[in-house]
């Protein structure tokens, strides 16, 4: 059959005035330089990653933070805020972050800088008190987003709809019932995690594990792998269990728990793919990977 000339014609017209539209989205990019995300992904947060840049002590943000008292808080024990301290680049995605049994915010306290220079808002926390058990830092957890959210100094440089949650040891079990509890939850990262609770079918939040080979207290096998087992199969997941660490290794500053940290908030906090890379294949066994588990590619 032949097309009528007019549907031709409008046709015709519609393409140029799309490829014209196209051009000036690409030139308004090209002159707008490297911070110019908003075309692909508005939550792309600084520079195209490396190697090198994930692993580094310091992202590309300057760092700020605000101490935040028990006493003016409700449903956890306060915490330090740490957060970029630009405001050119809009708002950023959100991690709170629970110490383990009998330990204090001190003991976490090195992932706050560390992961807000690489471009979000981190509150590391104090629970109300160091002997709470998994369900309750996972609703502490959960206060604390909202408190940030909410009522802090720095809800207005927070995405509320972009957030996460890590803890160690018993907050890192904290961190899966929080999950559990909020499915809207985008990360959530349980760091050599302890808890009664060994199946979490209910989770539908992108979750990386940290096991760690040498630990005693909270053994992978009766720990980390059953929770990751667990975890639904269809669910972005992954486990990492690391090589000559301990229970503890967690508390102190750590490249290779920062580098797929990093990856794997900025892949399901800011849905940058750019990090995809760091995170599938699943990283080999090395001097500090005792072995890898996860689902590939991601598709979240």
């Amino acid at each position: 059959m032949q097309q009528h000339p007019h549907i031709s014609r409008r046709r015709t017209g519609r393409l140029a005035g799309l490829t014209a539209a196209l051009a000036a989205v690409v030139g308004l990019s090209t002159l707008t330089g490297p911070g110019a995300h908003a075309a692909d992904n508005p939550y792309e947060r600084g520079p195209a990653p490396t190697e090198s840049s994930i692993e580094a002590l310091r992202g590309p943000y300057a760092v700020s933070q605000t101490s935040v008292s028990r006493l003016a808080v409700t449903g956890f024990g306060g915490g330090t805020i740490y957060y970029p301290t630009t405001t050119a680049d809009g708002t950023f995605g959100a991690i709170a972050v629970s110490p383990g049994y009998t330990a204090l915010e001190s003991s976490i306290s090195w992932l706050g800088p560390r992961l807000a220079s690489q471009g979000f808002v981190v509150f590391t926390i104090d629970t109300n008190t160091t002997l709470d058990q998994p369900d309750s830092r996972g609703d502490q957890l959960l206060a604390a987003l909202d408190y940030l959210t909410q009522r802090s100094s720095v809800r207005n440089r927070v995405d509320s709809g972009r957030l996460g949650v890590m803890g160690h040891s018993m907050g890192g079990g904290g961190s899966l019932e929080a999950a559990k509890d909020r499915p809207s939850l985008q990360a959530a990262i349980p760091l050599t995690p302890w808890n009664l609770d060994k199946t979490w079918p209910e989770v539908r939040t992108p979750t990386l594990i940290f096991g760690a080979d040498g630990d005693t207290i909270a053994p992978v096998s009766s720990h980390a792998e059953p929770f990751y087992s667990n975890l639904p199969s269809s669910l972005d997941r992954a486990y990492l269990e690391l090589n000559n660490a301990t229970h503890f290794t967690p508390n102190s500053s750590n490249t290779t728990i920062a580098k797929y940290s990093i990856s794997w908030l900025k892949r399901f906090i800011d849905n940058d793919t750019r990090y995809e890379q760091f995170l599938c294949p699943l990283p080999r066994p090395s001097l500090t990977i005792e072995e890898s588990r996860g689902n590939c590619p991601h598709t979240s």
